[in-house]
């Protein structure tokens, strides 16, 4: 037996094992999904967003605007108000992004051939994200606040990011990590969490994390088996652009946008600090890209050249050792 055929078993097998585990998430979509208008009860009483609530009240532990000392210092009635605006452009953001992750994974999986695991779990999961976008837009409709979401800037792209899924599939698959991962690190710190929360934020949350699962689950064997086949010059390029795309689409979906600061009157010291001066809020910017260096280190993406803009980036650190491992060991 020949080196060659010997490698070409290997990668025979790698491509069995991925069909499989992708026809697994795929039975998983059909066993175990949500419908947001059947699993949350949006007209029962205790949904029902009233004025003068604590529980819209920003906790200390779960956002970094919270554990300000300018947003402690404000009136009650205004850190309830601070708090629904942000938790609507949150839940902005995140249809946003969904919608555009929907129309990039149908521009990929248009090409895909006959028989193709791939194209079913895609499906399923534009299915999911578009249950999802439904679900965010009733929460914001829920809360009555305007919330913009993305800044204009994003919002002129979304039109032209999708495009990138057909000739730059590995790229854009990078740039869905970059939306899903700080959403979900979010979400998971609130519900890991004892702070009271609305019951409309509670049940959004944790059926978008449940369903987030297999998203991300996906994305990461995605590049762990695409990225391997790349050229060396193309596998280069991508271990340069990964971070940098991380930085862009995480600031992009945590900072909310100039209309809020101008809206509530927030000094620029304060939004300096938050977004990332401070060394509290540079830790939370490494933490919500853990699963992700370690995602870089095993597809072959962390370099030398790499790791240096990952460091400018602001979001060096270590790998995490699985995914979703709480951030327990700075602690």
């Amino acid at each position: 037996m020949t080196l060659s055929t010997t490698r070409d078993d290997q990668a025979a097998a790698a491509a069995d094992d991925y069909d499989d585990v992708l026809r697994q998430l795929s039975e998983a979509s059909v066993h175990k999904h949500f419908d947001p208008y059947v699993d949350i009860d949006w007209d029962s009483p205790e949904f029902a967003v009233v004025p003068d609530d604590d529980r819209w009240i920003l906790n200390p532990e779960d956002d970094p605007l919270g554990a300000h000392p300018w947003y402690q210092a404000q009136s009650r009635e205004k850190q309830i108000e601070i708090g629904m605006w942000r938790q609507a452009n949150v839940a902005k953001v995140g249809l946003q992004f969904e919608n555009i992750l929907i129309r990039g994974m149908m521009q990929y999986v248009f090409y895909l051939p006959n028989g193709s695991a791939e194209y079913r779990y895609c499906t399923h999961e534009c299915i999911e994200e578009g249950h999802h976008t439904l679900m965010f837009q009733e929460m914001v409709n829920r809360i009555g606040a305007d919330a913009p979401g993305m800044g204009p800037v994003l919002r002129t792209l979304s039109a032209f990011i999708p495009l990138a899924a057909t000739p730059l599939p590995e790229l854009f698959f990078v740039g869905v990590l970059a939306g899903e991962e700080p959403i979900d690190h979010l979400q998971k710190s609130f519900l890991r969490g004892d702070s009271p929360m609305h019951p409309i934020m509670k049940s959004v949350m944790a059926i978008h994390v449940a369903e987030e699962a297999r998203h991300i689950s996906f994305a990461h064997r995605f590049l762990r088996r695409r990225v391997p086949m790349m050229s060396r010059a193309g596998r280069f390029a991508l271990s340069i652009a990964t971070p940098i795309t991380m930085r862009i689409l995480c600031d992009a979906i945590v900072i909310p946008p100039k209309s809020f600061w101008r809206r509530f009157d927030i000094p620029k010291s304060v939004r300096k600090e938050l977004f990332w001066d401070s060394p509290q809020s540079q830790q939370a910017l490494r933490n919500y890209f853990g699963d992700v260096r370690m995602l870089a280190n095993d597809a072959g993406l962390m370099n030398r050249v790499s790791k240096r803009v990952w460091k400018a980036c602001k979001m060096d650190g270590d790998a995490s050792r699985y995914r979703s491992e709480p951030h327990r060991r700075a602690a």
